[in-house]
């Protein structure tokens, strides 16, 4: 996390006595990442987490992988998978590996349960929809084009105003930061970072609601759901503070990097996690050498899987995509601009393009939902001919 929060009330020290007006103890809770060597932050309850009135039986939950063995480029068309149920239900793996997964969700109702995620961090993409994560620590509104991060274990549930809501979400199994290079060694953000601490919205209102009842929280962990009925409303502190918790930034916050001649992924890069990283495709002006050539050349992907999520604008350098698509070019074979969009590109100034991309350091793997989206030729869609 980029800095310290803190909301409501809190005790002087750490695991000390904090007592109700009745006089009776908070519950603390210490929610932290990588045993006790990782980020944290400490929670006080009115009621203590812990009390579970019943247990129902799992769930499973995750991606059906297909066509596994594979070398070549792929094309989905996302807005093609269809809308279905709350949060949970219309949830549709389209790839993933051990590192990360990625999902589409468009859902057409709400969410009447809490969903912990206990094995992967959420980056989340509004594409289209606005509304509020509501979470224990406190509510963080979103709208379209923001991320909204929602660290492992954090119990939470989202609330859209409005129809046609549109996600992305990235799990990752590992922690999701900011680049180190764009940080000191104490954590802020520098001066060349596309981004700062301003552009960064973590909870704003702490809502703590002391209520007894049936609550559902549904936890994935092991490939399954594990809906718990607690006790108590899990959204119950009173104060926390510390650097985990769930926070909203804009991809139109992201300061694109230019220069003179064309700028590699890397200058794109937004997030990273273990084994992959997030980047941010942004408008922004094109390269201003005399000869420079806008659009992107031709590269072999040795060590990782690119995906790019189309959602806005044009992309000179592909033909046929759609909003909301998604491009697969996997590591080990080569591509680049389609035919005709590179002397095309000579003479432009600037692009309005909006886009998502996940770079991975393992294979992914297509899933049944991807594979009946695909565009079946898109593998050969840089014959010149077929422009002709």
């Amino acid at each position: 996390m980029p800095h310290y929060v803190s909301l409501g009330s809190l005790p002087h020290k750490r695991h000390t006595q904090f007592r109700k007006p009745d006089g009776t103890l908070y519950s603390e809770e210490v929610i932290g990442a990588e045993g006790f060597s990782g980020i944290s932050s400490i929670a006080y309850h009115v009621h203590p987490p812990t009390v579970v009135d019943e247990v129902k039986d799992p769930i499973p939950f995750g991606p059906e992988y297909v066509d596994l063995d594979f070398l070549r480029h792929r094309h989905v068309r996302g807005a093609q998978i269809p809308s279905r149920g709350a949060w949970l239900e219309a949830r549709q793996y389209v790839m993933g590996n051990a590192d990360v997964r990625l999902a589409l969700c468009s859902p057409t109702e709400p969410m009447k349960y809490f969903y912990r995620n206990a094995v992967a961090d959420e980056m989340v993409y509004i594409h289209d929809g606005e509304g509020v994560l509501e979470s224990p620590f406190g509510n963080v509104p979103f709208k379209k084009g923001d991320y909204v991060h929602v660290p492992r274990t954090i119990t939470h549930r989202w609330s859209f105003t409005g129809g046609n809501a549109r996600v992305l979400i990235i799990e990752s199994f590992s922690e999701i930061r900011f680049p180190k290079r764009y940080q000191n060694s104490s954590g802020q953000l520098l001066e060349h970072s596309p981004y700062c601490e301003r552009d960064i919205r973590p909870p704003s209102e702490l809502i703590t609601h002391d209520e007894r009842g049936h609550f559902e929280v549904r936890i994935a962990k092991h490939g399954y759901l594990h809906p718990l009925i607690f006790r108590y409303h899990p959204f119950d502190y009173v104060g926390w503070d510390g650097y985990m918790y769930p926070y909203a930034t804009s991809i139109h916050d992201f300061e694109p990097i230019t220069g003179r001649i064309h700028q590699p992924p890397p200058a794109h890069q937004h997030f990273e996690g273990r084994n992959f990283v997030i980047c941010s495709f942004v408008p922004r002006m094109y390269d201003y050498h005399p000869d420079s050539i806008p659009a992107p050349y031709n590269h072999s992907n040795i060590d990782s899987d690119e995906v790019l999520y189309y959602a806005e604008g044009e992309f000179m350098s592909r033909r046929d995509i759609d909003r909301g698509s998604f491009t697969l070019h996997p590591g080990g074979i080569a591509h680049g601009p389609h035919p005709g969009t590179v002397e095309a590109s000579i003479g432009k100034t600037r692009t309005e393009e909006l886009a998502v991309m996940v770079d991975t350091f393992k294979p992914l793997k297509m899933t049944k939902t991807a594979v009946s989206a695909e565009h079946p030729d898109y593998m050969l869609s840089w014959r010149p001919e077929i422009y002709e």
